[in-house]
């Protein structure tokens, strides 16, 4: 029995490798793949074996699967996550929902995260055991937080805050099937433990299922599940069709240098987008397997049909027609997002400043990353693009000519393409540091083009006396009769 599961380990090892060579990606990223595709049998299987059973089965199901898959992928490096899930629970079990248990968890998690940051990063984008580690970080701090808010008058927590918060520690079973719940254990998506529980003791749709059966029906979500996955498998496409003409080791090569200098940020643009392709694949494969799990359950649209986008990431439509930087936020990485405005954001309000809860929110993003001096240097340039974004967009507002010029159908449309130029091509260029990590990569692609973003940028700010009066324009005279 031992030598037949060995030559399957050897054979599946072997079809990975011969996948990875075909493709031309690294083995690592095509285990990953292909763990967060088992995602839809595990899916299936608990939805015709074990939807609506004891809910502890259904905790050990879900750990013996997050865990399984974690092993295949980086071996006993999983135990990382294994140790995170014990102290976490230990602390909340011994302290309940005290700030010192929040502090507690907040610091452990992410001294663990960066040991491993410290320990394992390369020059590269490294898939390792810190991949799914930076996901439960968010997940346990944000544990700690909603047992805390739990604790409080309803009346002094947010609307957000009533749903997700916990009146209970979690037991052991619940703690550990949260974090290796098999939809989202190695890539995401977040959600909140109140979800799981939800999901878990079938309080989805519950009052639709009134007198129809005594056993819990699995939810309606096959069709919308596999529709989403199927989404991913088109950009996986679009990633691997557009690497094979524009790659990292394109943009850093003497050959790209050889082009024309808007060639260069044209393709810049491309490149950036094609990378974002890579992130939005995963997401949507990811969010196909928690949809068919069913525990993206959203409530119901004005006609009455089920929502499954609890659990989505990307915003497809607003990324796709993005025209300015603030509708890649509000599209892309979502549900980071959204966990980053609520417990960090929001919970630092006593700084009295937006601008500070800001910054002090990129700060913590860029250190959730890693050590790359990439993922500071892409932050600071969000949050420098934001800034003179929205600057020029107030300014120009107020500006009633051309408030009024909008209203031609052709000066929209170039409008419209004009903007879309400039989120393309800026979107690839702030992202230079953010996938190529280390300065001696980056730096040169940036001299290539001749740092134009930070020039374009930043002379905002320094210019906007000169400038805002000029991008207002004159106001119109008052009517006299």
């Amino acid at each position: 029995m031992a030598g037949v599961a060995e030559k399957s380990v050897d054979w599946a090892e072997g079809g990975i490798s011969r996948i990875a060579n075909i493709v031309n990606a690294p083995e690592a990223a095509v285990r990953l793949l292909c763990s967060i595709i088992l995602g839809f049998p595990f899916a299936l299987i608990h939805r015709y074996a074990l939807y609506g059973k004891n809910p502890n089965l259904q905790h050990i199901y879900f750990i013996v699967c997050g865990f399984t898959i974690g092993y295949w992928n980086y071996e006993w490096n999983v135990l990382h996550s294994a140790s995170a899930v014990c102290v976490t629970y230990l602390t909340l079990k011994a302290l309940g929902g005290t700030i010192q248990a929040v502090v507690i968890t907040f610091v452990y998690n992410m001294i663990h995260l960066m040991i491993g940051y410290y320990t394992t990063s390369t020059l590269d984008y490294d898939i390792k055991w810190t991949m799914p580690q930076c996901v439960l970080t968010l997940r346990l701090i944000g544990l700690a937080l909603d047992i805390y808010d739990g604790q409080k008058p309803k009346d002094k927590l947010s609307s957000t805050q009533q749903k997700t918060a916990l009146n209970r520690p979690p037991t052991f079973l619940e703690t550990a099937a949260f974090v290796y719940f098999p939809g989202s254990f190695l890539v995401g998506p977040q959600f909140s433990m109140k979800r799981y529980l939800d999901f878990v003791n079938c309080e989805f749709m519950k009052e639709d299922q009134k007198g129809e059966s005594t056993q819990p029906l699995p939810p309606n979500s096959l069709n919308a599940g596999f529709r989403r996955a199927f989404l991913g498998v088109v950009y996986i496409g679009l990633y691997q069709i557009g690497t094979l003409y524009i790659s990292n080791d394109y943009v850093v090569s003497a050959e790209f240098l050889q082009q024309g200098f808007l060639q260069r940020c044209f393709l810049l643009g491309l490149w950036g987008r094609i990378n974002l392709y890579k992130y939005i694949s995963c997401w949507l494969l990811t969010e196909g397997v928690c949809i068919v799990f069913g525990i993206t359950y959203n409530g119901k649209d004005d006609q009455g049909h089920p929502r499954w986008d609890g659990c989505s990431n990307v915003h497809l439509l607003t990324f796709e027609n993005a025209t300015k930087f603030n509708h890649y936020i509000e599209s892309f990485n979502t549900n980071t997002n959204h966990w980053c405005a609520e417990y960090i954001y929001k919970r630092v309000k006593f700084l009295g400043s937006k601008l500070y809860s800001q910054i002090v929110t990129l700060s913590f993003l860029a250190i959730w990353h890693g050590f790359h001096s990439g993922y500071y240097l892409c932050f600071l340039m969000e949050f420098i693009v934001i800034y003179s974004e929205k600057g020029v967009e107030t300014q120009l507002a107020k500006n009633e000519a051309l408030q009024a010029a909008l209203e031609n159908p052709i000066f929209r449309l170039a409008t419209w393409v004009l903007l879309k130029i400039y989120t393309l091509v800026f979107m690839g260029y702030s992202l230079i540091p953010f996938v190529l990590l280390s300065y001696d990569r980056y730096l040169p692609v940036y001299a290539s083009v001749y740092y134009c973003g930070h020039i374009f940028f930043l002379s905002y700010p320094v210019l906007a006396p000169l400038i805002n009066p000029l991008l207002r324009g004159k106001p119109s005279k008052p009517h006299q009769q």
